[in-house]
Parts: C-alpha cells; sequence; structure tokens
C-alpha cells in the first residue's frame, strides 16, 4: 500500500511510526527538513522536503498511484486543499483533519466527500467524545465500546481488598460463573502483559476485561471498586476540547468551566446554556477550594499547559476527587498515568491518529481503538468467508499467544468466547493484541 502523509507534526509523525512495521510505503512530505529529520532518524519512510499543496509538488507521480492520501496539518485549510487536488489527481482514498469540531458533530462531513475529502477526523471531537465515555464508567482507566455497549473493553486497577489479590486467572474462576467477562491483560510497572490460566493478579494492576453489559457492575465489585456515580464536574481551561467537553456534559452533570481569560470567558458562557463559567486562574489552588473543588467529583484539566494539567489533577486527587484526566501535548508523559496518580492522562493527537490507522488495516477491519498509555490495541474484523478464523475452534488456531479473540458480535447477539468457540463469516470479532502481534493476526482474517 502506498501512503502519502502530509505534515509531519505529531499526528503526521506518530501515524508514520504505527505504519512503520505495516510493510507499507510511506512518503512524508513537510516544509520543515527538521521534522522530517527526526521522523526518518527513527523510522523507514520516504521524505520530501516542500508544501505539500504546491503544483509542483501535487503532481508529482506518488500522488496520483497512492492509495491513502492523509492531510494532517496544523491548518484544517490546507488538509481540505491537499485532499481536494489530490483526489483530482488520483489519489484512491483522501483524509483530512480539520479543527472545526461542528462538520462532525452536525454530521455535514457529505457535504465535502463530492469535493474528493473522503473522510474528516477532528482530533478535538475525538477527545471529547473519549472524555465523556471515561466520565460515564468513573472507575474505569479506559473505556471502549462495542455495538452501542453490547460489549465493552475497559482498564480498572485492582484495590487492595479486591478477592483477585494474589490469585490467578484459574483460580479466581470462580467469581465469573456465567462466562459473562474475561481478563485480556494487566499493565504493571509500565509493562502490559496478556493473561493466561496462570497469570497471578496484584495490587494495582491496571486489569483490562471485555464484559457483557450486565456483568460491568459485578466487574466493580471484584476488583475492590466503589460504584460511585459522578455528579459535579469542574473542566480546567476553556479552548475548544474544554469547551464541547461541557457541552456534551452539561445535560447530565452539574459542570463548572474554570479559565483564566475574560473575552473566552464571556464566549463561552453566550455558547453552553447550564454550565457555570467562573474566570479565574486554574493555578490558584485556593481560589479554586472556594470555587468549590473539594465538593467535585470529576476533575478535567484541558488547559494548553500540560504540566499544568498533571499537576492540577494530582492535587485534586490529594482534596478527594475520585475521577481526573490531564490532557496532556508530550507523547512522552502518556505512559505515566499509572505510577503518578491522575486516573486518565489523555492526549488527542494520539487519538486522531489511532482513529486514522483503520483505514490502512487489512482483513475487513470496522474499528481500531488504542488504549491509553499501553502498547496494545483493540480491533474489530468483521469474518470473512473462507478465512483462517473460520476453520478451527478457537483453542486450535494457533493464534498468537500475544494476542486475544476477546469478544463476538454474532447477528445481534454478543458472545464471550473462549477455547472451544468457532467463529462464523460475517461474525464481528474483537481482538485485543500487542503491538507486535497485529501483522500476523491480519492474516488469520484475510
Amino acid at each position: 500500500m502506498k501512503i502519502v502523509i502530509a505534515g509531519a507534526g505529531d499526528v503526521g509523525s506518530h501515524l508514520a511510526k504505527l505504519l512503520a512495521s505495516e510493510s507499507h510505503d510511506i512518503y512524508l512530505i513537510d516544509r520543515s527538513e527538521d521534522n522530517l529529520n527526526a521522523v526518518s532518524s527513527q523510522i523507514d519512510v520516504f521524505t520530501i522536503t516542500g508544501d505539500a499543496k504546491s503544483v509542483e509538488i501535487m503532481e508529482h507521480k506518488l500522488i496520483e498511484s497512492c492509495d491513502l492520501l492523509i492531510a494532517v496539518t496544523s491548518s484544517e485549510e490546507t488538509n481540505m486543499l491537499i485532499c481536494i487536488l489530490g483526489k483530482k489527481l488520483g489519489a484512491k482514498r483522501t483524509i483530512a483533519r480539520i479543527n472545526d469540531v461542528n462538520i462532525v458533530k452536525e454530521g455535514k462531513e457529505h457535504f465535502y466527500h463530492d469535493l474528493g475529502i473522503d473522510t474528516l477526523i477532528s482530533p478535538t471531537h475525538l477527545a471529547t467524545l473519549e472524555i465523556k465515555r471515561l466520565i460515564n464508567q468513573a472507575s474505569f482507566t479506559d473505556d471502549l465500546e462495542f455495538e452501542d455497549g453490547k460489549l465493552t473493553v475497559f482498564g480498572i486497577s485492582l484495590a487492595k481488598d479486591s478477592p483477585l489479590i494474589n490469585k490467578s486467572v484459574r483460580d479466581s474462576a470462580s467469581l465469573n460463573p456465567n462466562l459473562t467477562f474475561k481478563p485480556l491483560a494487566l499493565h504493571r510497572n509500565d509493562y502490559t502483559l496478556l493473561v493466561n490460566n496462570s497469570t497471578v493478579f496484584q495490587e494495582n494492576d491496571i486489569v483490562y476485561f471485555i464484559s457483557l453489559k450486565e456483568s460491568i457492575d459485578n466487574i466493580n465489585k471484584i476488583c475492590g471498586k466503589e460504584n460511585f456515580k459522578i455528579k459535579d464536574i469542574m473542566i480546567l481551561g476553556g479552548s475548544r476540547i474544554g469547551l464541547y467537553t461541557a457541552e456534551l456534559l452539561e445535560n447530565d452533570y452539574r459542570v463548572t468551566i474554570v479559565e483564566k481569560d475574560k473575552e473566552r470567558c464571556d464566549e463561552i458562557a453566550g455558547y453552553l446554556n447550564k454550565t457555570l463559567v467562573i474566570n479565574m486562574d486554574g493555578h490558584d489552588v485556593q481560589m479554586l477550594e472556594e470555587e468549590g473543588l473539594t465538593d467535585m467529583d470529576a476533575l478535567i484539566s484541558v488547559t494548553a499547559d500540560s504540566e499544568m494539567n498533571i499537576m492540577s489533577s494530582l492535587v485534586g486527587k490529594k482534596y478527594g476527587i475520585k475521577k481526573t484526566i490531564a490532557r496532556i501535548e508530550n507523547f512522552d508523559y502518556i505512559h505515566l498515568s499509572q505510577s503518578i496518580g491522575v486516573d486518565t492522562l489523555i492526549n488527542k493527537k494520539i487519538i486522531a491518529a489511532s482513529d486514522i490507522f483503520k483505514f490502512v488495516r487489512k482483513g475487513n477491519v470496522s474499528s481500531v481503538a488504542n488504549l491509553h498509555g499501553v502498547d496494545a490495541e483493540i480491533i474489530e474484523f468483521v469474518v470473512k468467508e473462507g478465512s483462517k478464523v473460520t476453520k478451527h475452534p478457537i483453542r486450535d488456531l494457533k493464534f498468537p499467544k500475544t494476542a486475544n479473540i476477546a469478544g463476538v458480535i454474532r447477528d445481534t447477539y454478543a458472545i464471550i468466547p473462549f477455547g472451544n468457540f468457532q467463529l462464523m463469516p460475517n461474525d464481528k470479532t474483537i481482538v485485543f493484541s500487542l503491538t507486535e502481534s497485529i501483522k500476523e493476526i491480519e492474516k488469520f482474517f484475510q
């Protein structure tokens, strides 16, 4: 597959790294040689220095022969223009990163299809949806729903009074008599491990489960977590992500936004209907206390300052806030949440790159998702007639040991599959895999 990525910033470079192990021909275009050199020094990629929307670059033969053109520069208008020109020149599929959340939120993508833009990706919109899911399931560190919640993959930390502590998967089987969920992996000391029957759980492990909807409350109890409901939420930062997160949440929760810029506060207050907007510096802990910080159930820190967001979340934890979410821009921080005490660190650029990634997957992939700070992916395949996975029961497939066939949607029914289960054509199959095994897994579904 020939893939052209316009823009070697955070999204473009992260996407190129994700694709590097996939045996694709990747061409990365950017005006900055420094950005290109930084990427090419780490992975095998063709680099082109220049403006991707220029006639000279766009008329290059690689555009007319490319399978996928991805425009992820910092300019929404530039991305759209690149895709429009690229489609005219023969690019088979085009994807543009946009900043305007309303285009996606209001379902206006079809206006752009006829122009030559096949898919629009809004990192801000994707991040707000992620935050909403995390708020709805407050005890989870990650939360990915499939088929409108019929199956859910989520991460949850083990409290010291969990009955799982110091027990193996085999020894704790009695806690799951109806086989309505199963543990898939755990994150411990910055490492991700797929579980097997002999895996022993330890306190503070982040365990990733797949579950039917009716078993989620039971898993909370088994993990020693209080099944609490969030009512009051404080959002630090009136950025676009803060604004649109408040819009998503304000009808179901009591939401307060704290923003230090007065003009921005006026804009936010005019846009939102129920959210309380406070003009104040989020650094001032004493003022935050006076505005009800200690009464909050959740704190969402989404200012432009990653370090401030992390520190604010830690302060929130100190004051007893049960759920903290911090936006970070530095990719190096993404693995820290499990060890420093913040419930979840999110990076909208990583979320966007992961969403784009599904368009290059093989084997009839319908969705791809990443877990926060974990070197693993959740991939949803639609099983093809005659594919390798239909030939034998799961236990006899010789599936990679670093991957797990986690869940299945057959017709309208959700199933947690175990060893004697056999996949059938058209099954929607959820696979949990460490990144290193993905290429091998795809062969089973082709």
